[in-house]
């Protein structure tokens, strides 16, 4: 059984200027479910100044209905996101710090070695609160060029985590300059250094290898992979960044290779849909337009 958790309502809808009104993304979020995916980043617990689109945060995880067997998740970048999301009530935090140091002064205004120390501290208060944590580390694959962050540093970085008490760690193509055997290297590298903790790949489709990657993904043993309805997402730091890989071509993928996802890819399709029409524009992926 491969597991695909649409990231949309949170990486993706966080880029939209148009602002996508709570119940809309409330009744996405159900459209999902509808569909069969089981895990769904809903919202990122940030400052609505620089994230208006995410401003609803807490009055949108309060509409969602209990489904059992579907984890909502919520990102925080900071203690004090980790703080509302243990207020409005979710039951798994995702939390994401840079690997590359010039990325992390683009995007956070701080060293690695300082995200780092903030990511212990938010870990500790999600697990005194009984949430189940996921560890994101951002440009595992590159930042200005592919590979231009260290994989001993990386695995390094994983090392200090791995006997943490993680739900699971995701390695993320946040520039989309990874390809199938960078993929196999690094996988397998982090695989022997976080033992059975579970690793999510999470990938973008800039330059057009995104389902290649999951394929070499796939071979390494993985079993998890983040999507996005139609393909919604980018990168406000990377000019022209396309988004994450579509949850119905990756579903698709999977079904064509024999792997089992229980996911509908036409009520997916719909809800994508739905969501292009709203927004007023085609979205990058292929099949919500052919089913």
């Amino acid at each position: 059984m491969i597991s695909l958790c649409d990231v949309g309502p949170r990486d993706g809808f966080q880029y939209e200027e148009k602002l996508i009104p709570t119940d809309l993304k409330r009744d996405v979020i159900e459209g999902l479910v509808a569909a069969g995916l089981r895990c769904i980043q809903v919202t990122s617990f940030v400052h609505p100044k620089w994230v208006p689109q995410m401003a609803d945060a807490e009055a949108l995880v309060a509409r969602l209905p209990h489904h059992e067997g579907v984890v909502y998740t919520g990102l925080a970048l900071n203690l004090r996101g980790v703080e509302r999301a243990i207020a409005a009530g979710l039951t798994q935090v995702e939390l994401s710090i840079a690997t590359n140091e010039t990325h992390s002064r683009d995007n956070a205004n701080m060293t690695v070695a300082e995200g780092v120390a903030q990511a212990e501290a938010m870990i500790a208060l999600a697990l005194a609160h009984g949430l189940q944590v996921q560890l994101g580390f951002q440009t595992v694959f590159g930042y200005a060029a592919p590979g231009d962050t260290p994989l001993e540093k990386i695995e390094a970085m994983a090392a200090r985590f791995a006997d943490g008490g993680l739900e699971s760690f995701s390695l993320a193509d946040t520039t989309g300059m990874a390809n199938p055997v960078m993929i196999k290297e690094r996988v397998r590298a982090l695989q022997a250094v976080v033992g059975d903790v579970p690793v999510v790949l999470h990938l973008h489709d800039t330059r057009g290898l995104g389902l290649a990657n999951v394929v070499a993904g796939l071979e390494c043993g993985i079993t998890r992979f983040d999507t996005s309805l139609g393909g919604l997402g980018g990168c406000p730091f990377i000019p022209n960044a396309t988004g994450n890989i579509p949850t119905e071509d990756t579903a698709y993928l999977l079904d064509q290779m024999g792997f089992e996802t229980g996911i509908d890819i036409n009520k997916v399709a719909e809800v994508t849909r739905k969501m292009a029409t709203f927004l007023g524009r085609d979205f990058t992926g292929k099949l919500y337009r052919l089913v």
